[in-house]
């Protein structure tokens, strides 16, 4: 017989986003380890972010049990809808650009609910799950956050019925870099470090998805730590047509604190330089795009190269990444940031075309890319050197053979880490 696992995540289809895939492969391939996934999720989540195409992965063998939910961002929507929706996607604007109502929003959000806007799903979901393992022969449970309301819940079931809890870290909790834009008074702050502390040391095994990551929880609590990455999949085979422009692509949210404008200046000085960039240059933007971004965008001057797609679907993205001749990605330059590694990293890597990373040094982000010969990985002042590789690989455009050369990447393939994962089952 298979061993059953109850996996508890607020993300599962029709959310969109990178949330979502990191458990939606996982169940995808735990069957063939023999392991039985049971997920449970939320029946009426205020998603920020829409995919419907994502639905058509989830295996119709899969039981899945819903519960509904009560969130506080239906209700701010009568404050402000558009500032709202925003915040549930991370978006916040810089703190001398907020408005009233969204400093009001985010001081309620951050001392209000505590740690997250979903904590009030976690005595009815308790509750319901308590009967439901017991009626069902369950003896481990999985538990995946952010939101980090859900790992509340598998420290209730772990102290009301002792079972084996997991509990995965796709991103930090206390030291992400929205939590210090939340206006957290300092018992706030206490408390979300003692509700972090009371899940380390009481869950049997913690995943996390970056080596930073885990020397930050080490710090912390002495239960075993796994490094499970997120990875890529075998995505439908899709006829890609490369952009007959040298266009450089960022694919995802465009959040404001992630501003490179060392980029935007090389960019510029470029275009200045040579008048054959400056008629093969595109700016491709796929996803949500901060303000803030469009603005600094526009101080270089570099606006009419933009082409501005907005959000598409899973994939979709990939037919972007596919076709784009550079891949940009772009991180906060701080330290907070070094342990975050973004899902779509893994797809960029078999996409057969260069990455350009901006972000902090010593990141993982940066020792992936190195070891895999995927791209090239700079700081915010690697201005020179920035300029430089853009250049070359424009060279190369020009004369029809800009491409990478990876190596080592199976080990990042999702059935591969999947396996990683029954190990600790």
């Amino acid at each position: 017989m298979r061993k059953k696992v109850l996996i508890l995540t607020y993300y599962w289809p029709p959310a969109g986003g990178p949330g979502v895939q990191r458990w939606l492969k996982f169940v995808k391939y735990l069957p063939e380890f023999n392991i039985q996934p049971i997920v449970f999720v939320p029946e009426n989540a205020n998603y920020p972010i829409i995919d419907k195409t994502l639905s058509v992965e989830v295996s119709k063998d899969l039981e899945v049990i819903k519960l509904p939910i009560t969130e506080p961002y239906t209700f701010a929507r009568f404050f402000s809808k558009g500032k709202t929706n925003t915040i549930s996607r991370g978006i916040i604007n810089e703190n001398k650009k907020q408005s009233l109502i969204e400093k009001l929003l985010l001081f309620i959000r951050g001392n209000f609910f505590i740690p997250d806007a979903r904590v009030g799903w976690v005595k009815p979901a308790t509750s319901f799950l308590l009967d439901y393992i017991k009626n069902n022969n369950i003896e481990t449970i999985i538990t995946t956050g952010p939101p980090h309301s859900m790992h509340l819940i598998g420290l209730n079931l772990k102290q009301k019925l002792g079972l084996k809890w997991l509990a995965d870290f796709r991103d930090p909790w206390t030291t992400i870099g929205y939590h210090k834009q939340l206006k957290l008074t300092k018992t706030s702050q206490q408390k979300h470090k003692a509700l972090e502390k009371q899940v380390l040391t009481k869950a049997n095994q913690i995943i996390v998805t970056s080596s930073v990551t885990k020397q930050e929880f080490q710090q912390i609590t002495h239960k075993p730590i796994a490094v499970i990455t997120n990875g890529y999949d075998n995505e439908t085979s899709q006829v890609v047509t490369m952009d007959s422009k040298f266009s450089l692509a960022h694919i995802g949210s465009f959040l404001a604190k992630r501003n490179p404008e060392i980029l935007w200046k090389a960019l510029s000085e470029l275009i200045k330089e040579n008048d054959d960039f400056k008629t093969d240059f595109q700016l491709n933007l796929v996803g949500f795009i901060s303000e803030n971004i469009l603005e600094s965008i526009k101080k270089y001057n570099l606006i009419n190269y933009v082409n501005k797609v907005g959000y598409v679907s899973h994939l979709e993205s990939i037919k972007f990444q596919k076709k784009s001749q550079v891949l940009l990605l772009i991180e906060i330059d701080s330290e907070d940031t070094r342990c975050i590694i973004p899902g779509k990293l893994f797809e960029y890597m078999v996409s057969n075309r260069p990455i350009i990373a901006i972000g902090p040094k010593a990141s993982d982000v940066e020792q992936i890319i190195k070891n895999t010969n995927t791209g090239k990985f700079f700081g915010y002042h690697d201005f020179e050197s920035l300029k430089k590789t853009i250049l070359d690989h424009y060279k190369a455009y020009q004369q029809g053979h800009l491409k990478t050369s990876p190596i080592g990447l199976q080990k990042y393939h999702r059935k591969s880490l999947t396996h990683s994962l029954s190990n600790l089952l």
